[in-house]
């Protein structure tokens, strides 16, 4: 009797199942803002993950100002003129690597092959992450704008040429990470990831316009600052805010973060559907 009864709710149980119709395959773009939460649940049990875009802005805008103006600008508010929109893209490309780093991360721990498995658009777990990136560059700019209003920063853009200044920025740190990306997928740890991406950013940004005019350098050093991509995008950025841009430096920037996309994104999802 027991017996009978068992195999009744084994039937009534079947016919549930398979009588229901499946859920609906979510879509990229559901699946997208489903891992973009959860890296945003990883800085809500993490925030000191923040700090790179909180803390050390603050601290390198304030340091730059107030230890080299005086020596490079004649005063601290007219090189805070200068300063403020290339300590911004300085901030802004080196958050990039993070998502490199949180994806290093997951290959590691495991959690990347069971993503794989599952039937979804791949690219929704890289291009979530990248989302919850804009959140970070965003508050890195906000923070950065606010802080440098209160000690002088003018821009002669206005709010307009401020908006996209950051929008601009935004745009190429979206195509500068997925440089790390790839990384991410053939580094085998995050450390060997941090470290060689230091080694990369850390020269562009110095070796640069950020801190100081390219006409002050020598000769032989000027013409590799005019054609490093971080220049391009400060000069860009800069110019947006006081109001002195041009169609061409805006194409530059552009056009740089439509070749990085073109090779690294592909790139990185070959990675991605073959990663042993």
């Amino acid at each position: 009797m027991e017996t009978d009864t068992e195999g009744a709710r084994e039937e009534a149980l079947r016919r549930a199942i398979s009588g229901g119709a499946r859920p609906a395959k979510p879509n990229g773009i559901a699946t997208s803002f489903t891992f973009g939460w959860r890296a945003l649940l990883k800085i809500k049990y993490i925030p000191e993950q923040l700090i790179d875009a909180t803390i050390f802005p603050i601290m390198f805008l304030l340091m730059f100002t107030y230890l080299f103006g005086g020596a490079l600008a004649g005063s601290t508010g007219d090189y805070l003129q200068f300063l403020l929109p290339g300590i911004l893209v300085q901030t802004i490309v080196t958050l990039t690597m993070y998502t490199g780093v949180e994806l290093n991360n997951d290959i590691t721990k495991g959690i990347f092959d069971r993503f794989r498995s599952l039937p979804i658009w791949h690219p929704s777990v890289l291009v979530g992450a990248l989302m919850v990136d804009g959140v970070r560059y965003t508050m890195a700019s906000a923070i950065m704008i606010i802080l440098g209003l209160i000690l002088g920063f003018r821009p002669e853009g206005g709010i307009l040429g401020m908006v996209a200044a950051v929008l601009l920025l935004q745009v190429f740190a979206f195509s500068l990470s997925w440089i790390w990306t790839t990384l991410g997928m053939i580094m085998r740890s995050e450390k060997s990831l941090m470290g060689v991406s230091m080694m990369v950013m850390f020269p562009l940004t110095f070796i640069s316009n950020v801190f100081v005019d390219p006409e002050t350098m020598p000769s032989w050093l000027q013409g590799f600052v005019e054609i490093n991509p971080i220049s391009l995008v400060v000069t860009a950025v800069r110019g947006l805010m006081h109001g002195t841009v041009t169609f061409a430096e805006i194409s530059w920037v552009l056009v740089a973060a439509v070749i990085l996309t073109a090779v690294f994104a592909p790139l990185t999802m070959y990675l991605y559907r073959n990663k042993n």
